[in-house]
């Protein structure tokens, strides 16, 4: 990036913030701040070990300071400003979740456009509030757009606050589906045996919430998937599972037949090769259900994440707060466009062209010198497709 490029942009990041109202997360001063200023060079500088005492106001310091990217603890400190962790004197974190597009498992760098990176990262998201508000009934969160490929979900609800790193590794765990034991999914019930002096055990997959209720329910579609087809086509689809041959693919058809309404109840163990089958849609639930989070930014105590309300230094976007009732409609290509870039354009020689989905619209960008929408101009710049004009 060239240096008049970096002047551009810091001085239109400083715009923006004499016009932006920060909203400051909770504790603002018992937590480290750190930012990475616009500095010449591939190498990037990170500024961290500081105080909201020394930055002073949130406000004046952005405009002051314009950073490229800033960051607070999810920690709370009796010392934030103390230049070791020790010293800072750990109190209290929230539980931060990290979704990130670059990670996840059904994207690729190379083939997928940003928009549909980001789409793909809104369907992880609903998937981890799925366990987060229904699995483990967290109330206090905060749903945040991170201003480049992904989204944060802070938790802080005051049960999490204490929880140190091998209890926040649990709770990854738990999302990721990392180590999930099909047996853990089974409840025992004790029944009178019909004309039996002696009760029996009966088992049932737990289809009320968790695991269970995710592998229940990719049972089931597979179950009315199978009932749906002719007995020919039925029998082969249960066989394309190892193990199935056409005696146990008979024996499974003919039980879910008789027995739909008890699978339906979680029943699965109305026949030994009914269970067997229900037990393979567990790992199957995990991969398409887990959460596909950032694990060490979850159990890191410590953890520095970016500003709500701050500009991202890679995208120009801006870091956003989501109400839960707008995520549904949120997209993050029109709605954290900063209105400090609408509204006129500005000339840039464009080194790497292409296709640019911003703001509600599809821009074809060719190589060199062009006029463009200020807001896309930015983003080009900040990603390093563009220059600003020479004048």
């Amino acid at each position: 990036m060239e240096e008049r490029t970096r002047a551009y942009l810091r001085g239109r990041f400083r715009d923006h913030y004499r016009r932006t109202e920060i909203t400051p997360p909770p504790s603002a001063n018992e937590r480290e701040w750190g930012y990475i200023p616009w500095t010449e060079g591939p190498k990037t500088t990170m500024v961290r070990h500081r105080s909201l005492l020394e930055l002073g106001s949130i406000e004046d310091f952005l405009e002051r300071k314009r950073p490229q990217h800033v960051y607070f603890s999810v920690g709370r400190y009796r010392d934030p400003g103390a230049s070791s962790m020790t010293e800072k004197e750990w109190r209290t974190s929230d539980l931060v979740f990290d979704l990130d597009a670059d990670h996840l498992p059904r994207v690729t760098l190379g083939e997928h456009s940003y928009a549909e990176m980001l789409a793909t990262c809104k369907e992880a998201l609903f998937r981890l509030l799925d366990f987060l508000e229904d699995d483990f009934g967290f109330e206090d969160l905060e749903i945040v757009f991170s201003g480049g490929r992904g989204y944060h979900v802070h938790v802080r609800d005051e049960a999490v606050q204490h929880l140190e790193r091998e209890h926040r590794r649990e709770i990854v765990d738990y999302v990721r589906g990392i180590g999930l034991d099909y047996e853990e999914l089974i409840e025992t019930e004790t029944v009178a045996g019909l004309g039996r002096k002696t009760p029996t055990q009966r088992r049932h997959l737990a289809i009320d919430g968790g695991w269970g209720r995710r592998t229940h329910r990719h049972f089931m579609a597979f179950i009315d998937e199978i009932l749906a087809l002719e007995e020919a086509d039925a029998l082969e689809r249960l066989q394309s599972f190892d193990g199935i041959g056409e005696g146990k693919a008979r024996a499974t058809l003919n039980a879910a037949r008789t027995n739909r309404e008890e699978l339906e109840a979680g029943n699965v163990t109305v026949h030994t090769a009914v269970s067997q089958l229900a037990e393979r849609f567990a790992s199957m639930a995990v991969e398409r259900d887990n959460a596909p989070i950032d694990e060490p930014v979850t159990t890191d105590t410590n953890r520095l994440i970016r500003l709500p309300g701050s500009l991202h230094g890679g995208s120009a976007l801006e870091t956003r707060r989501i109400d839960r009732g707008d995520l549904e409609a949120f997209d993050p290509l029109v709605d954290a466009v900063p209105e400090t870039f609408t509204g006129h354009e500005i000339t840039v020689t464009v080194t790497r062209g292409g296709e640019v989905e911003l703001g509600g619209d599809i821009f074809t960008v060719p190589e060199g010198d062009q006029s463009l929408p200020e807001y896309v101009a930015m983003f080009l710049m900040a990603r390093g497709r563009a220059e600003k004009e020479k004048e």
